[in-house]
């Protein structure tokens, strides 16, 4: 629910006694008081004055943690729709570029070297296959500092077009959606938006949850005949939940990639440990070194796995002996063992990496997680030092594989369409929660007009152990829960001329 002013419509609108509710609380400030669209004739339902208390407290820090995610929910909303149209409708790299099908195929070392001829002293990392037979081939190589991305016609070996991968629309809007492009600063001001985004949606629930006769009807089917607040209310409360579910999985699978709740607590404990490849060395690299940098292109499930490493005798057969171990007999092998359609193979960069082969959702390459798979190869013996599929993830990484394919788009066509949905509600949200506060604030009112919080809130202990667990679920904006509480219930009293400004 981001109603970012926790606006007391969600509670008129969806229940038959939040008049009787509201008016429990002893504070004579009627202009906090909900206004209703039409008079219930149902009798009161619940006309206990503790719930109005603790209503009030809720609609409360609804509003508080409104005024600090909308802004970010917003942003998160806009950029994810700029990089679900080119995951789930283009290509990550731009438009989609056509090439007409051959009967035969240019060699992967043909096509690489007509990339290496066009970019003198440039460092060969990667090659990505055609996804279909009328779109080209992808190679990534290191020159001048970046990353760029070269397509080639597979049937000829030409150049068609090159980008530089760090700086494509796609790249942007996912840099932005993951550090506002601030770095650390960045990525934990929206671990805190996302955290206190589960406090929206605790509240709002609480609040537009169905009580009284026709409950259920008010909330899941929107009023269309109600004007002003009371229609901003109604459908705000039945998108809200509608799409209340879906913004939870979103929030929880974004706060997986974050620095602190992810990044230190959940993502090391749920990825691949590479000690199950027994006696194979690894190197100090981790598969993160796959990706460009800024940019999110390895399983979250593997991202802190470290490679193995190439120069033992370790491993299974792999490339025939006395073949040379290069892209051309990689590619092959890949080929040979089922890899087809888009896949990667990643080209060592020292003495010690390794050839990876793998196929991926979080990369674009599949639209099915589950048949992600990773095979890596030494490059002086050509034999297969290692091997992960999606079988083989922890139960978290699983998850996470197949909820950030989800969270992206990348399950198919369909998927991108019910991004854009989701999207294009959860941005409704965020407007119409600002709707309804400005609609509430009295005219030319120059303050914030926070809801009031009543003077003795019965069942205050729900409410503290809400914030107890989201405390301990979500560190950062636990904190920050705790700090505003301190303000809020220490500071505002002893400050007349804060407290006037913003209740």
């Amino acid at each position: 629910m981001t109603d970012a002013a926790g606006s007391p419509a969600i509670c008129t609108d969806t229940r038959a006694d939040s008049s009787t509710d509201i008016s429990a609380d002893t504070s004579t400030d009627t202009d906090m008081r909900t206004p209703t669209a039409t008079p219930s004739p149902e009798p009161t339902a619940i006309p206990t004055a503790g719930l109005g208390r603790f209503h009030l407290l809720a609609w409360r820090w609804h509003f508080y943690a409104g005024l600090y995610v909308v802004p970010f929910l917003a942003m998160l909303v806009l950029t994810g729709l700029v990089m679900v149209f080119f995951t789930g409708f283009q290509n990550r790299l731009g438009m989609n570029i056509p090439v007409l099908p051959q009967a035969q195929t240019a060699t992967v070392t043909a096509q690489a070297q007509a990339v290496l001829a066009r970019r003198p002293g440039a460092q060969l990392k990667d090659y990505v296959a055609p996804k279909s037979a009328t779109l080209p081939a992808w190679f990534s190589v290191q020159v001048d500092g970046r990353v760029e991305a070269v397509a080639v016609n597979p049937y000829t070996a030409e150049v068609i077009r090159s980008v530089d991968k760090e700086n494509t629309v796609f790249a942007w809007a996912e840099k932005i959606h993951g550090s506002l492009l601030i770095g650390d600063l960045g990525d934990r001001l929206i671990e805190i938006a996302a955290g206190l985004g589960m406090v929206l949606l605790v509240t709002g629930v609480y609040m537009a949850w169905p009580r009284g006769p026709n409950g259920w009807r008010r909330v899941l089917l929107p009023d269309l005949r109600a004007r002003g607040r009371a229609g901003w209310a109604s459908l705000h409360v039945g998108v809200a939940f509608w799409m209340g579910l879906v913004l939870g999985f979103f929030l929880l699978t974004g706060l997986a990639w974050t620095g602190i709740w992810g990044g230190q607590f959940v993502q090391p404990w749920g990825s691949f440990p590479a000690s199950k490849w027994d006696e194979v060395p690894t190197s100090d690299v981790t598969h993160a070194a796959l990706s460009t940098p800024g940019l999110k292109e390895v399983p979250w499930g593997l991202e802190l796995t470290p490679l193995p490493a190439s120069g033992s005798a370790a491993g299974q057969p792999g490339i025939a002996a006395g073949q040379p171990v290069n892209l051309e007999t990689v590619n092959a092998y890949a080929r040979r063992i089922g890899f087809a359609g888009q896949y990667r193979v990643a080209v060592p960069q020292d003495a010690t990496g390794v050839y990876t082969i793998s196929a991926d959702s979080m990369g674009g390459d599949l639209t099915d997680p589950t048949g992600d798979r990773y095979v890596h190869i030494d490059r002086h013996t050509g034999r297969v030092l290692a091997q992960v599929s999606f079988a083989d993830y922890s139960p978290m990484a699983k998850f996470m594989a197949v909820g950030i394919a989800l969270h992206q788009g990348d399950l198919g066509r369909w998927s991108a369409w019910l991004n854009v949905v989701f999207c294009l509600a959860v941005l409704f949200l965020c407007v119409s929660g600002i709707t309804m506060w400005w609609q509430r604030r009295p005219a030319r009112a120059g303050r914030l007009v926070a809801p009031r919080a009543p003077a003795n809130a019965a069942r205050w202990k729900t409410g503290a152990l809400v914030m107890l667990a989201v405390g301990l679920a979500f560190p950062l904006s636990g904190a920050v829960l705790v700090a505003a509480w301190l303000v809020d219930a220490l500071m505002l009293p002893r400050l007349p001329a804060l407290r006037r400004w913003l209740n």
